[in-house]
């Protein structure tokens, strides 16, 4: 937990970095070029900022461990960051899609945008494109579902860039309305990433269950192990980026107390080594029916 920790803190500080270097360099492009969609993106990549730290705080206290009060654990302060990033990141998007349709309805006032406002929206693809990949690796490596939620915020920036890219072009061509649209389509583009982030994290909360092929892998692993005649029953739980199972087995109801015991325990162990995801295995041991 400590490593995992240290990781996502390095990454979060590059993101930190990065996206306060990129947000001035746009905000003063779109100010600049008087482009509403490059002021706009620009407010995009500044919430990226205040994300980031979110998801700092998130990591840090879901790396603490268990104690009276919290004898599970805090892995899910990792998906309440990740709630609270979709919050930010929605708020995000309403605000720039209002803005847009503020331009829209008052057209008169709109300017074609310069060709610093161009420039600037290249550059941000670019950089925020090596940002999803870079965090997204790092979140894999980890299994951080905040650190995911901020690659994916990184994404749907890159994504509303391209957006702000092609009506920054198409209001230098001649169509100067296309510089709001394009706000209004990063609004669109930040509202889905934020709603695909609550609801990955909203199931972690709500002790949603293991897909079906790493449960048909638990049992194959438990059946393997010898004196198991059967699995009688398995649940699994989410919690937070780690798993919880409850397992019952069966074994030949003549065995005595020691040797079903030995049997369970070494279910346990093997599972926990084969499945680092599984924080805790609970095993039952039932006595075979014919």
């Amino acid at each position: 937990m400590e490593n995992t920790t240290k990781i996502a803190f390095q990454v979060s500080r590059v993101s930190i970095y990065a996206n306060a270097a990129l947000s001035a360099v746009k905000l003063l492009a779109g100010l600049a070029a008087h482009s509403g969609a490059m002021i706009s993106d620009a407010v995009h990549s500044i919430s990226d900022v205040f994300s980031t730290f979110i998801v700092m705080i998130g990591v840090h206290l879901a790396g603490k461990e268990s104690d009276k009060e919290h004898p599970y654990g805090h892995e899910r302060m990792e998906c309440v960051a990740a709630i609270v990033l979709a919050g930010v990141l929605l708020a995000t998007g309403l605000m720039i899609g209002y803005s847009g349709v503020q331009n829209i309805l008052h057209p008169e006032e709109l300017q074609a945008p310069g060709l610093l406002a161009l420039a600037a929206a290249v550059l941000s693809i670019a950089v925020k494109e090596a940002m999803f990949q870079h965090t997204r690796k790092a979140a894999k490596q980890i299994d951080s579902d905040a650190l995911m939620a901020d690659a994916w915020h990184h994404r749907s920036d890159a994504l509303s860039s391209v957006g702000a890219l092609v009506g920054i072009g198409g209001a230098r061509l001649g169509f100067p309305i296309l510089d709001p649209i394009a706000s209004l389509v990063i609004c669109l583009f930040i509202a889905k990433a934020a709603y695909e982030i609550f609801r990955d994290a909203v199931n972690k909360m709500v002790d949603e269950s293991v897909d079906e092929q790493t449960e048909n892998a638990l049992r194959a692993c438990a059946l393997a192990h010898p004196g198991v005649q059967s699995i009688d029953r398995l649940m699994t739980r989410k919690f937070g980026s780690r798993i919880y199972v409850e397992m019952e087995i069966s074994v030949d109801g003549s065995m005595n107390l020691t040797d079903a015991h030995n049997i369970a325990e070494g279910v346990h162990n093997e599972i926990e080594q084969q499945f680092p995801k599984v924080k805790h295995i609970m095993i039952h041991v039932n006595p075979a029916t014919e």
